[in-house]
């Protein structure tokens, strides 16, 4: 059975704080004067933008494309993150990364309508913020040494990854329902949102620009689920797995 749950407070401030943490250390090294023809990088912080597929299996995903006007692809959408690397070694890097994706879609009940003979109408949200730390292991040299001053990055730079952390996800669903009990129609909010851990592998490629920029794809799979709260006592785990495409730019300091 259903019931009400208050509403979640997005977590912003995680993610201004993970790009705050981000840019200080770049500007920082553009201060000093380091670049790619200097000296190696000690890091790179990417900004990216793409395509999030939502898996959206489950009993929960299942029951609200049967009732509804969703489809299983109303849940996935366009994603935007940052990711803040660190050199460990010639060709490994720890990355810290964050994204966000979320989908807000209006629909109605398939086969019923009110008293009124009008649709049953309400707004299904579904959004997702993982943030994962990773090892990225680059498959080639990402440049070389030219004499005693100089480094030169090289043109193509793939990579693959593995990480692990925790996502925020939020699902929520306002407007109008019906108690299959008795048939009426009612007016409601139901919520459930918090963290649930998480796993994720990648591969990627840096197309190098200019020496202190580089144009950047990836594709990644994350893997995680999570318990619902009261608001959808009935249901099973959510599924929140999901494969992202992405590109974007890096930027070397």
């Amino acid at each position: 059975m259903l019931r009400n749950a208050g509403r979640s407070v997005f977590p912003r401030a995680l993610v201004v704080g993970l790009l705050v943490a981000a840019v200080a250390p770049l500007a920082a090294a553009q201060d000093a004067g380091n670049g790619f023809l200097f000296q190696q990088p000690r890091g790179s912080f990417t900004i990216n933008g793409g395509y999030s597929h939502a898996t959206a299996g489950g009993d929960l995903f299942s029951q609200v494309t049967n009732q509804l006007s969703l489809a299983r692809s109303d849940f996935s959408g366009a994603t935007i993150g940052a990711d803040l690397a660190l050199r460990i070694a010639p060709r490994f890097d720890v990355v810290l990364s964050t994204s966000y994706s979320g989908t807000s879609t209006p629909s109605n009940y398939r086969e019923l309508v009110d008293q009124n003979n009008q649709e049953i109408t309400q707004v299904t949200d579904f959004k997702r913020v993982p943030v994962m730390l990773s090892l990225r292991a680059y498959l080639t040299p990402r440049g070389r040494e030219v004499g005693k001053f100089a480094w030169v990055p090289a043109r193509f730079a793939p990579y693959v990854g593995v990480g692990g952390g925790a996502m925020w996800y939020q699902f929520r669903q306002n407007g109008d329902f019906v108690d299959y009990q008795t048939n009426n129609v009612f007016t409601s909010d139901f919520n459930s949102s918090q963290w649930a851990p998480a796993a994720q592998g990648l591969a990627g490629m840096d197309f190098t620009l200019t020496p202190h920029i580089a144009l950047n794809g990836e594709v990644k799979y994350v893997w995680a689920n999570s318990k619902l709260n009261d608001s959808f006592i009935d249901f099973g785990r959510i599924d929140l797995s999901g494969l992202s495409t992405t590109i974007g730019l890096t930027f070397g300091f």
